[in-house]
């Protein structure tokens, strides 16, 4: 397992400490807190975590301000064998989400994510705009493994549900500011309360910005700072009992982030083809011309040095128990979104390989449920529609061996989507200790694009359907109160599309086929000891035509994208979350996912990707230690210390392995100190994110004679927040 790859300072706490990230910090002691009992909905019913027969990890509020997790980006550093980066564009708004090595970190239209993100139950087609702030949430749920049955396409490594807080009679009003190094500035308002006896309301606003890093050094006046942060967010719902059978809820929520590129560097590497000059190193890139510092950009390229994103989004649901039985639910969205970014993939001031991008896209779904629940027998169904139409575009983009700021080129792409589904899962109780359970789903997605490049002589328009019956069986048995075993098998789907990036010509520009997976596996779940829970997930996962995409620069006319079904191939793994109470006041949360995947066979005609290659982005290991111990003051007030340790192993940038696309390991650690008032309506915190000022890199991807480095835009910070709750 390789675990003399880790560092001394990972191995010590290793050994010292196994615990977990699955429990919310809200009651009065660390012991109550970490086995208050959680219930979860990540299979579209309530129902306990340790009862729910699948890998699950929950994560509350109050674990996420104790952790420091501001966007979804940080969710990904407390989960097992769960990864998420930002790459599009250099864009802060975009999220990579891989879990066990299954995710896509591009962003064009054509592309469809293996990770579904959802937002109240709202599927987000797109991964730029799903690095979601999280102000306003009252859980997340990751769900890890192919959940084809009830969340259906594109969730073939699984799924995050973003909950947010409903509109209830909570009757707050909670303001928060935070202030730190780095020129950061924070503040969040929100309010919940019942405006009538039938009528509530919850709303929020966010703010946050922070100084870049670097600086575009060859611009006489950049537009940004290179990692600097900027962003307004807001939501609004409300809920209406119109009966005690019948509730409407309706959500607004929109975001503002004008942010800096982040942090974008290259290293030279050797001619990938010496003997073709268009192809191989581009011939006046010299170590001269890149900036001496990593996190300055060279570029004089005016506005590729800023991003931006903007959308916003609404949904109605109506909720009806028919009866004591039956219940069913209904839910329509709408959301758009726009953005601008762009790379100057030399980071130098020639004018070699520069592409400014915007794009955007609009979609709409609607899902309707037929939910019942029996003496020994519960089932969800539904129906499901999604359509999503966007498009993406760069205009005056270069690419030339010999600085030609004058060889403007032009690209877009377009692409409707429109799928359908119909799902039905059940679970039954064959005893008080033993249930069964299984679901089907059927899917149906009709693709239209259309494209234009440099080397195509027209417009090319294009179409295909794909679809999928997805299944999955499971059995749990309760050993005890507090113990549950489980076993399950899942079949997932991810829909085929077509290329990204097809600069080679319009015969790129064809279809690759849909991706399925069957995963097996077993888990243990519940606390072992008064003072101990546990989570244990052992999984093996076989991928059909996994589609993966291979950046190919000596193809010419451009930096090419070609997205090939590899073959075959497998992914096994063990997960490990566990909460260890050491005394009333101090427990110990960690978790532990252990990943071998790699490509067992390879397709006739498949060209970059070998066997025995490892999917992109997949650390074999990823580990997390969180400790939090609570001393009670005479006053009456509380102090509580909260530590955070993460680490995740190194792996390949790209699908194929190539030594200067390998991304070094890295390890990150934060803490919280907070004093809570005897009131407990108010808090001060000072706190520490990557306080060892690890600096990573979240991306690499060979290019013509050099490697294009997106490095993390997440330093050390150390600061003050300030929370108060007043009672409405």
């Amino acid at each position: 397992m390789k675990l003399r790859n880790l560092s001394p300072l990972s191995l010590a706490i290793i050994a010292a400490l196994t615990t977990s990230v699955n429990a919310e910090e809200t009651k009065t002691t660390a012991k109550q807190d970490a086995f208050e009992k959680i219930e979860v909905t990540a299979r579209k019913r309530t129902e306990s975590l340790f009862e729910s027969p699948t890998a699950i990890t929950s994560i509350g509020a109050n674990l996420i301000d104790k952790a420091n997790m501001s966007n979804l980006e940080d969710i990904g550093k407390y989960v097992p064998n769960l990864n998420i980066t930002r790459y599009g564009v250099g864009n802060s708004a975009h999220a990579s989400v891989f879990i066990r090595g299954i995710g896509l970190q591009d962003h064009v239209i054509t592309t469809d994510p293996g990770v579904g993100v959802y937002l109240d139950g709202v599927y987000l087609g797109r991964q730029m705009g799903s690095n979601l702030s999280l102000p306003n949430v009252e859980r997340v749920e990751v769900l890890r493994g192919p959940q084809g049955t009830l969340y259906g396409r594109n969730t073939l490594g699984g799924a995050v549900n973003v909950i947010t807080k409903q509109p209830g009679d909570e009757g707050i009003l909670t303001t928060t500011a935070k202030v730190g190094s780095r020129g950061r500035v924070a503040g969040d308002i929100y309010f919940n309360n019942a405006l009538t006896d039938d009528l509530s309301m919850s709303a929020s606003a966010s703010y946050k910005q922070r100084d870049g890093v670097g600086t575009a050094v060859n611009l006489a006046n950049p537009e940004k700072e290179i990692g600097e942060e900027q962003e307004f967010s807001g939501r609004v719902a409300f809920k209406y009992q119109a009966t005690s059978d019948l509730a409407f809820t309706f959500s607004l929520d929109g975001v503002d982030n004008e942010s800096g590129q982040s942090p974008y560097t290259i290293e030279l590497t050797a001619p990938l083809d010496p003997n073709d000059q268009n192809n191989g190193d581009f011939p006046l890139l010299t170590p001269e011309l890149i900036p001496a510092n990593p996190d300055d950009l060279g570029t004089t390229v005016a506005g590729i040095e800023s991003t931006s994103y903007s959308g916003w989004g609404t949904s109605f649901a109506a909720d009806w128990a028919i009866n004591d039985t039956y219940t069913s639910k209904f839910i329509s969205s709408y959301r758009t979104s726009e953005y601008e970014g762009g790379l100057d993939d030399d980071a130098s001031a020639l004018n070699l390989s520069e592409f400014p991008e915007q794009g955007g896209a609009d979609q709409y779904s609607f899902e309707v449920q037929l939910n019942a629940t029996f003496d020994n027998m519960d089932f969800v169904s539904g129906l499901y529609f999604f359509n999503e139409d966007g498009f993406t575009r760069s205009e005056d983009f270069v690419f030339s061996p010999y600085n030609t700021p004058d060889s403007f080129g032009f690209f877009e792409i377009n692409q409707e989507t429109n799928s359908y589904a119909a799902y039905f899962n059940a679970g039954y109780d064959l005893t008080d200790d033993l249930s069964i359970g299984g679901g089907l789903r059927y899917s149906k997605d009709k693709k239209e694009a259309n494209a234009i490049f440099p080397s195509f002589a027209e417009r090319k328009y294009v179409s295909a359907d794909f679809d999928a019956v997805t299944w999955d069986i499971n059995a749990s048995y309760q050993l005890s109160n507090n113990m549950n075993v489980y076993g399950q098998v899942q079949k997932g789907y991810q829909t085929g599309g077509f290329p990204p990036r097809p600069f080679g010509g319009p015969d790129q520009f064809s279809s690759f086929d849909e991706t399925k997976a069957i995963n097996y596996e077993i888990g243990l779940k519940g606390q072992v000891h008064e003072n101990v829970s546990m989570m244990l997930a052992v999984f093996v996962t076989d991928y059909t035509d996994l589609a993966l995409p291979f950046s190919d620069p000596t193809s010419g006319g451009g930096f090419v994208t070609i997205v090939e079904n590899a073959g075959q191939s497998k992914a096994q793994g063990i997960e490990l979350e566990t909460t260890v109470a050491i005394t009333d006041d101090f427990t110990i949360r960690s978790a532990v996912g252990y990943l071998d995947s790699e490509i067992s066979e390879v397709a006739a005609g498949v060209q970059g990707i070998g066997k025995g290659d490892s999917p992109a982005l997949t650390p074999r290991w990823t580990v997390m230690i969180a400790p939090s111990y609570f001393m009670d003051l005479n006053n009456g007030g509380t102090l509580a210390f909260n530590a955070n340790y993460s680490y995740r192993s190194e792996m390949q940038g790209q699908s194929v392995f190539n030594y200067s696309e390998t991304i070094d390991s890295r390890e990150l650690v934060g803490f919280n100190i907070s004093y809570t008032n005897p009131y407990g309506d108010m808090e001060v915190t000072l706190y520490g994110e990557n306080v060892l000022n690890e600096v990573y890199d979240v991306g690499r991807l060979q290019q013509t004679g050099f490697v294009g480095v997106m490095r993390s835009n997440d330093r050390s910070e150390f600061g003050l927040k300030f929370k108060k709750d007043f009672e409405l």
